[in-house]
C-alpha cells in the first residue's frame, strides 16, 4: 500500500478537536477567564525578566514566534536534496514543540499505532526510549540491525521487513546515532523514503539530537533531512535543545513533519506543554546574532577537543578502535584485555573505577549489539578532558593488571 496519510493516523485523532485555550480569544485587557491567579507569582521577590514572562499566566499554547525563529535557523542551511526552497521551506506550520524529543518518541507513536495491534522497527544498536515508549502504549518491536563494520541503515533489510508486514507504522532512525555517533547516510535515508513511499503506509522518523556536530563538505547545506518534510511527506525528524545547544535542563524538543502531520500532532498535545520559562530561555539561545552564535561557537570548540581526546586515549594500552562515527560530542571506543580483544569484564571494571574512586564517569555500552568491550565518553571542557584521559590511563592500567 502506497503512502497514505489519512489512512495511517487513527481514526480517533483523525477526528480530535484540538483543545481551545482562554488567550485564543483575547490577549489584553482584564483577563478573568482562565481561572489564574491575578494576583501574580507567589515568590518573594520578582525580577525584572520574571516580571515580564507573566508567570501567573498560562503560557503561550502555539509558541509561534520560536517556531519562526528555529525554522529560519534550519531554512539558512538547507539539505542538498531539497529541489524547491521556496515552494517547500519549513514553516511554522511544520513544528510540533515538546517537553524533550521523549515527548514527540510518545506522541508520534500513539498518532498511529494501535495498542495491542501495531509495531515500530528500530535498528540496534539505538537509543533506548523507544523500546520504552513502545513498551509503554503496548507497541511491538521489530528489529534490522545496523549494518557492520560501519553502522549504516539497511535500506534493503528495513524496505523488505515493512513491505511483508503493514502492521510496521513506524521507522525509528538515529542519525547521528547513539550509542554509535555515526551519521547515516542522506543518500541512503533518501532512497529509503522515496522507496517507501510506494510500497508502505507508514513514516520514517530520524531523531537528529546530534545533527550539529556534523561536519557538511558543503559550508551551504546542512546534513539535517529536516528542510526534506514538506518533499517527503512520510518523513518526521526530531531534534533537540539538549545538545548542541545546552539547554537539557530546559526539556524542548522539536518535531518537523508535513503541515497535515504537524497539525495533527499539535491537536494531540497537552495546550500548555511548554513552559514560559522554557520558551524564553530557548527564544534566546535561537536568536539569530546572538544565541546561534555561542551555540556554533561551542559546538566548534568540542569538535576540536572531540579529535584530541580521542587521538590522546588511543595512545593508552588497552584502547582499541573508535567503533561508531565522529559526528557527535561524544565518541565510542573499544576496551581491549592483556590478548587485545574488545571486552566487556575489562570494561566494566574500567567504567566502575574511573566513577567510584576517581568520580569522572563515562558510559558502559557493551551489552549493546556489536559494542563489546564498548565505553561511550562525552566530550567535555579542555580541563575536564585533560583529566579524563589522565585517569583513564591510572585506571586502565590497574584493571588490566
Amino acid at each position: 500500500m502506497a503512502f497514505n496519510l489519512l489512512q495511517l493516523v487513527r481514526e480517533n485523532i483523525r477526528t480530535l478537536e484540538p483543545y481551545r485555550c482562554a488567550r485564543d480569544d483575547f490577549k489584553e485587557g482584564i483577563l478573568l477567564d482562565a481561572n489564574e491567579n491575578t494576583h501574580g507569582p507567589a515568590l518573594e521577590s520578582i525580577s525584572t525578566w520574571e516580571q515580564a514572562l507573566e508567570l501567573n499566566r498560562y503560557p503561550d499554547p502555539h509558541q509561534i514566534e520560536l517556531k519562526e525563529q528555529i525554522a529560519a535557523f534550519r531554512n539558512a542551511l538547507p539539505n542538498k536534496y531539497l529541489d524547491d526552497y521556496e515552494q517547500n521551506k519549513l514553516t511554522p506550520q511544520n513544528l510540533c514543540l515538546g517537553v524533550g524529543s521523549d515527548e514527540s518518541i510518545d506522541m508520534l507513536m500513539r498518532c498511529v499505532c494501535s495498542p495491542g495491534k501495531d509495531k515500530l522497527l528500530i535498528c540496534p544498536p539505538t537509543y533506548g526510549m523507544y523500546s520504552i515508549c513502545a513498551t509503554v502504549n503496548d507497541v511491538q518491536m521489530v528489529k534490522v540491525p545496523l549494518t557492520l563494520p560501519d553502522f549504516e541503515v539497511d535500506v534493503a533489510g528495513v524496505l523488505d521487513a515493512v513491505t511483508k508486514d503493514s502492521t510496521i507504522k513506524l521507522v525509528y532512525l538515529t542519525s547521528p546515532g547513539n550509542p554509535t555517533a555515526k551519521l547515516l547516510s542522506v543518500d541512503g535515508i533518501v532512497e529509503l523514503l522515496k522507496s517507501a513511499e510506494e510500497k508502505w503506509n507508514g513514516l520514517v522518523i530520524v531523531d537528529e539530537a546530534y545533527i550539529d556536530f556534523t561536519l557538511s563538505d558543503d559550508p551551504r547545506k546542512s546534513l539535517s533531512v529536516s528542510t526534506l518534510v514538506n518533499e517527503y511527506p512520510n518523513l518526521v525528524v526530531m531534534q533537540t535543545l539538549s545538545k548542541s545547544f545546552g539547554l537539557a535542563g530546559i526539556r524542548l524538543g522539536i518535531t518537523y513533519s508535513s503541515k497535515e502531520l504537524s497539525g495533527y500532532l499539535n491537536a494531540m498535545k497537552y495546550p500548555y506543554n511548554i513552559s514560559s520559562l522554557t520558551s524564553a530561555v530557548a527564544s534566546r539561545s535561537t536568536a539569530p546574532g546572538t544565541g546561534l552564535e555561542v551555540m556554533k561557537k561551542f559546538v566548534n570548540e568540542i569538535i576540536s577537543q572531540r579529535a584530541v581526546v580521542l587521538s590522546e586515549l588511543q595512545k593508552l594500552p588497552g584502547v582499541g578502535r573508535n567503533i561508531g562515527g565522529l559526528d557527535a560530542n561524544f565518541i565510542l571506543i573499544e576496551i581491549l584485555d592483556k590478548d587485545g580483544v574488545p571486552s566487556n569484564e575489562v570494561a566494566n571494571k574500567l567504567y566502575n573505577k574511573l566513577a567510584v574512586e576517581n568520580g569522572v564517569v563515562v558510559r558502559f555500552r557493551g551489552k549493546e549489539p556489536n559494542c563489546t568491550g564498548a565505553l561511550r565518553v562525552s566530550i567535555g571542557t579542555v580541563e575536564e578532558n585533560k583529566i579524563l584521559v589522565d585517569k583513564f590511563a591510572k585506571c586502565l592500567l590497574e584493571v588490566r593488571g
